[in-house]
């Protein structure tokens, strides 16, 4: 199989990239050369948000493209137009946001949509951002359009920082505000588990929608942050706390402590999608113990400097806020 990825530098392309290269595939990375692609992938330079910038790929035929960009759809519209008739499979990573919210529990790829444009150049918001990429990827390619919606997304590489967040935290040992309930169930998939699944789809020629995350509960908070506790050997004391008293210390979910929502609607929106359809496509999905233990492995190699994204905030809660919460609580 000959892939095309577009980016292919960090996180989701650069794991994609990896996977599809230990298949012996021929893999073309084209990228801004920010960071360097893995050994064993042809790089093509360009940027996509400038004049000319789609110039190295003019020319080629390849067998799938995977494209991961959250940006103004317009790149991607121009990106598709430019390669149909030398793809046979567009795989463009989208998101579960392409729902308004709240989403209800349990809603599968066939729930109503944001109101988006795939002509859209500017500024906007991540949902019709995601929405219009999917639209701009359907007017090139149709059928054979994928559209991989995926959920929260965790692994090795990640450049958020919301699973090395936690790793590092509880590293450090101490009492450590751990937001409950304990069994509150989470969904996500690693970006392994999302890669494989992308690949076996394309070299089957799937298209349309597929929510792309892992069965509800999956996991739940407390396997996540005892897996935490056990894989970096700490001594960290894991001090379970209620949603309400949480909330009450104006701590945020989701940014001041990641991947946690607390039990209503934005829980459901995040963690209790209908996985079905991709499921019977074939996705599996590693045990939280291995997402886990990959991630730490890989943040151990880097000296404490997790990468983190341009575009997004540093995620995690204040350490002096942090304590001064469990004093309260205490």
């Amino acid at each position: 199989m000959r892939l095309l990825m577009l980016g292919g530098t960090e996180f989701v392309g650069h794991t994609v990239t990896e996977a599809a290269l230990a298949r012996g595939w021929q893999v073309t990375v084209f990228h801004r050369g920010r960071h360097a692609p893995p050994p064993g992938a042809t790089a093509l330079r360009g940027d996509r948000t400038a004049p000319g910038g789609l110039t190295a790929l003019e020319h080629g035929t390849w067998d799938a493209v995977v494209d991961t960009w959250s940006g103004a759809p317009s790149a991607v519209r121009d990106t598709a137009r430019l390669l149909a008739g030398r793809v046979r499979t567009y795989a463009y990573v989208s998101s579960r946001s392409v729902h308004p919210f709240p989403a209800p529990a349990g809603l599968a790829e066939d729930g109503p949509l944001v109101e988006a444009s795939p002509d859209d150049g500017g500024d906007t918001d991540y949902a019709r951002a995601k929405r219009g990429g999917e639209l701009a990827a359907l007017a090139a390619f149709g059928d054979h359009a994928l559209l991989a919606r995926a959920g929260l997304i965790l692994g090795p590489y990640e450049n958020i920082g919301r699973l090395p967040w936690w790793l590092t935290r509880i590293a450090r040992g101490g009492p450590v505000l751990a937001p409950g309930p304990r069994d509150l169930p989470l969904q996500y998939i690693d970006a392994r588990d999302l890669a494989a699944w992308l690949l076996d789809a394309a070299e089957r020629g799937l298209g349309g929608p597929y929510n792309l995350v892992s069965p509800p509960g999956h996991t739940t908070m407390g396997e996540l942050l005892d897996t935490c506790v056990r894989v970096t050997g700490s001594s960290a004391e894991l001090r379970w706390t209620a949603p309400d008293r949480i909330l009450a210390a104006d701590i945020a979910p989701w940014t001041d402590l990641p991947i946690w929502l607390p039990p209503g609607e934005l829980h459901d929106t995040l963690h209790a999608a209908d996985v079905s359809k991709a499921l019977t496509a074939g996705l599996r999905c590693r045990p939280i113990a291995d997402t886990v233990t990959a991630t730490w492995a890989w943040l151990r190699t880097l000296d404490g400097q997790a990468p983190q994204r341009a575009d997004r905030p540093r995620v995690g809660l204040d350490p002096q806020r942090e304590a001064e919460v469990l004093r309260g609580a205490a």
